[in-house]
C-alpha cells in the first residue's frame, strides 16, 4: 500500500528532507547508546553532504548536532561532541525590540542634527560656532533637497536652526546669503558638472560645425 506525504509526520526540518528524519527516528531503536551515538556521527556528516555550503567550522559542526536534536523532538541520547541543547531556550521567543522615546523635533532632520546642535552650542570660538552652524545648515538643506527639488530658502534653515538651539545659535545671514553658505557642497559640485557637460556639448557642435564647412569646401 503506497503511503501518502499527506497522511505521514510532517518534516521538522526541512532543509534535510524525510528520509533524515527517518533515519533520526532509526537511532531510537538502537539500544547500545555507544552504538547509537556512532550512527548519530555518521548521520550528522550525512547531513553535512546534504548542505555542501555549509562550512566545516565549529559553529557549523554544533549546529548539525542540534539538529539532529530539533529533528527527534530532543528524545535522541547520544554522546555527542557538543552539550544537548535545551529545547526550552530554542522555543523561547526573542524579547520585543524597544524603540526610542526620544522626541525628535524635525523628523526629517534626524537626531544627529539636534546632537550636532547641542554640541555647537557648547563651542566657546566665535569662529569654530560659525563653521559649525554653516556646516549644520549645509546638512539641513541636504536633507531637505533629497525629497523636495524646490529652492529653499536660507532663511528657513536659519528658522530651524534657531529653534532646535532654543535661540542660542546666532549667524549673520547676510553674510551666509552674499556667500552661499548654506548651500550643499554636493549641490555646487553636481552644477559645475552640469556646466561643464555644457561647455563639452558647445565644443562638440563647433567640431561638428567645422567638419561640415570643410566638407563643402571640398
Amino acid at each position: 500500500m503506497i503511503e501518502y506525504n499527506t497522511i505521514r509526520e510532517g518534516v521538522t526540518l526541512k532543509e534535510y528532507g524525510r528520509n533524515v528524519q527517518d533515519l533520526v527516528a532509526h537511532l531510537n531503536t538502537i539500544e547500545d547508546k555507544e552504538e547509537r551515538s556512532k550512527k548519530a556521527a555518521t548521520l550528522v556528516e550525512l547531513m553535512k553532504q546534504i548542505n555542501p555550503a555549509m562550512q566545516n567550522t565549529p559553529e557549523v559542526e554544533q549546529k548539525l548536532w542540534d539538529d539532529l536534536h530539533i529533528i527527534s523532538n530532543f528524545t535522541v541520547d547520544i554522546d555527542g561532541p557538543f552539550p544537548t541543547p535545551s529545547k526550552e531556550i530554542l522555543e523561547k521567543k526573542p524579547d520585543k525590540m524597544g524603540y526610542s522615546n526620544n522626541n525628535i523635533t524635525f523628523r526629517h532632520f534626524g537626531k544627529n542634527i539636534e546632537l550636532l546642535v547641542d554640541k555647537a552650542i557648547t563651542l566657546e570660538d566665535a569662529e569654530e560656532q560659525e563653521a559649525a552652524i554653516i556646516h549644520i545648515g549645509k546638512l539641513m538643506k541636504t536633507f531637505i533637497y533629497s525629497y523636495n527639488r524646490d529652492n529653499i530658502e536660507d532663511d528657513v534653515v536659519y528658522t530651524n536652526i534657531r529653534k532646535l538651539s532654543k535661540n542660542q545659535l546666532d549667524i549673520d545671514m547676510e553674510k551666509v546669503k552674499a556667500g552661499n553658505l548654506f548651500e550643499p557642497i554636493r549641490k555646487e559640485r553636481r552644477n559645475d558638472r552640469d556646466n561643464g557637460g555644457d561647455r563639452n556639448d558647445r565644443n562638440k557642435n563647433n567640431r561638428n560645425k567645422r567638419n561640415s564647412n570643410h566638407k563643402r569646401r571640398r
